[in-house]
């Protein structure tokens, strides 16, 4: 329910912190004193549009703030989660925050977080619903019908069955469509990864070829220089023409320090390593001539490896890739033409199912309708007596159940439901949002309301002036439709009407006056609640003006004195 509504700076009001609680809530005051600037500061916090003219005259922006107990609205607790908007702190409560500049830029706030005006009013219909000539008025919306008349007369079950139903049934249509539409490009598609995929398998190419090619050819391609540069190894150790080679030099040097090696240890240590590394050369010069003289260059080898890795490069190219990556393209295009093939029997196994789930779909659609149809008769009934006894004698409701295409069916079943009204004899009943009285369509929301109240998801009420237009027993009969209704939901009620006023749990007054300034003069609107006293006196007020007579107020005090009995009756037969 509304906790608390803080209003600055918006019209005639300065600054307003309203606490509200269960039950029903009367607000009244003069003509004119400013009763709709709290509904209509409320509408700004549920997503209304807004233009400057609302910011107080010399203030730069204008704010709004209500907050509401959601702890028994799973709904409204549910969409905050999803939308990760909700307030770790304080998980039972919602804060909605609207601020409007002297530019006429505005700014939405849901828990402290930015929030869209669609968020605003998506969460803001779980949360109240404002019974006015109002944009937010949900009985306006035909939705509004449908889920009122299933809250009244199908059990959860069978709804929750129908949704499921729907989901499953939606999903496998919604397969069979985006494979049915793949399969128009298929063709063309198996057509050409065929073509590539024979291509590629053509050249057998194995796993990390290309990096043994490439390795393999730089040693082909560099045959000569390679037997040019080991030749030149062997002339340098074994000699080749006059000069000396490396072989000739360690003997002379041996033989030179083999005659000295009496001379000291040291130089009989260096003939030895001398001799040693004489032994390593001619070992080293064997080597080397066995691999110049078994070197083949291989030209044939290197033009074959040429010519493949030739290949490789183009058909890589032409698909847009390095070479290394053939392997795995290849494997990917397999899986693709795969993939078609099990689409072809997914597709299959899909329509199979199809039959067998628009069937379960029918049979809780049928569920669905048949509790519908009877509930549709006795909430029409019900709603038609309430409307009788508020003065409406003529009025009479219809729930119309049409039935919906075959061919597009929606979660909502068999059938859209919509409430029709006459308000006159002879006159063929109309949606709601053509009835052209508020007073009328306050009273038919009234009515409405009151019958569904047990069911209602929606815990606050807001009925705008449902008393236009009636005096007497009909305004009596209007409170106490709306103290009962208080009983299971909050109901806040701007009236006009004393015998409305009498009926509330509580009583908020609404005046304005006019404070002189530097500034010059301003109009101030406020709002409080009335205790015993002061609201006898309005009451009073409503009954007879401000002369407050004693025949006033004792008709007032008769009035409440006479609720007060009815409450203390009903608490003694309980």
């Amino acid at each position: 329910m509304l906790l608390q509504l803080t209003i600055q700076n918006y019209a005639t009001v300065d600054s307003l912190e309203i606490d509200f609680g269960p039950g029903m809530i009367a607000i009244s005051g003069e003509t004119g004193a400013g009763k709709s600037i709290m509904l209509d500061g409320l509408g700004l916090t549920l997503g209304d549009r807004a233009d400057k003219s609302i910011v107080r005259s010399g203030a730069r922006k204008a704010e709004i703030c209500a907050v509401f107990d959601i702890s028994h609205i799973p709904a409204a607790e549910q969409w905050l989660d999803d939308h990760e908007l909700k307030d770790d702190n304080e998980p039972d409560r919602c804060l909605l925050r609207r601020v409007v500049g002297d530019d006429g830029r505005s700014k939405g706030f849901i828990n402290g977080s930015p929030a869209t005006l669609g968020d605003m009013t998506a969460l803001g219909e779980m949360l109240i619903d404002i019974h006015s000539q109002h944009e937010h008025q949900s009985l306006l919306q035909r939705a509004t019908h449908q889920r009122m008349l299933d809250e009244f007369s199908v059990d959860a079950a069978s709804s929750q069955g129908l949704a499921d139903a729907y989901k499953a049934w939606h999903k496998n249509s919604q397969r069979i469509t985006a494979l049915s539409e793949s399969r128009a490009d298929d063709s063309a598609q198996v057509q050409l990864l065929s073509y590539q995929l024979a291509e590629l398998d053509e050249l057998a190419l194995a796993d990390e070829e290309f990096e043994a090619l490439e390795a393999e050819f730089k040693i082909l391609n560099s045959a000569d220089d390679t037997l040019g540069a080991a030749q030149a190894v062997l002339d340098c150790c074994s000699g080749n023409g006059d000069e000396a080679s490396a072989a000739d030099l360690l003997t002379k040097a041996h033989g030179l320090l083999a005659a000295l090696a009496s001379k000291g240890s040291r130089l009989g240590n260096a003939a030895s390593l001398i001799e040693s590394a004489a032994i390593q050369l001619d070992e080293a010069i064997d080597d080397l001539r066995l691999f110049v003289d078994g070197f083949e260059a291989d030209p044939e080898r290197l033009e074959q490896v040429n010519e493949r890795l030739g290949l490789l490069h183009a058909i890589a190219r032409k698909h847009k890739i390095k070479p290394q990556a053939l392997p795995a393209f290849t494997a990917d295009m397999r899986a693709q033409l795969e993939s078609i093939a099990n689409s072809d029997q997914e597709l299959e196994t899909l329509r199979a199912a199809d039959a067998a789930l628009r069937t379960a779909f029918s049979s809780a659609a049928a569920k669905v309708s048949k509790q519908r149809k009877t509930g549709a008769q006795c909430l029409a009934k019900r709603v038609n007596e309430q409307l009788l006894s508020l003065g409406m004698p003529h009025a009479r409701l219809e729930v119309a159940l049409s039935p919906a295409s075959a061919e597009r069916p929606t979660m909502q079943g068999a059938e859209s439901v919509e409430f029709l009204v006459s308000t006159n004899p002879g006159v063929e009943a109309k949606p709601l949002i053509k009835i052209a009285s508020g007073g009328e369509l306050s009273r038919i929301s009234l009515a409405i309301q009151v019958v569904t109240a047990q069911t209602s998801r929606t815990p606050s009420l807001v009925f705008d002036e449902v008393d236009v237009g009636i005096g007497g027993g009909v305004a009596k009969i209007v409170g106490e439709l709306l103290r009962q209704l208080g009983a299971t939901s909050q109901v806040l009620c701007v009236t006009h009407q004393a015998q409305v006023a009498g009926q509330g749990h509580s009583h908020y007054f609404v005046s304005k006056s006019v404070a002189t300034g530097a500034a010059g003069d301003a109009t101030l609107t406020r709002i409080e609640r009335l205790d015993d006293a002061a609201r006898l006196k309005e009451v009073a007020r409503m009954l007879g003006g401000d002369d407050y007579s004693a025949e006033s107020l004792a008709h007032a005090k008769k009035m409440l004195v006479l609720e007060t009995k009815a409450k203390a009756s009903k608490k003694r037969s309980a």
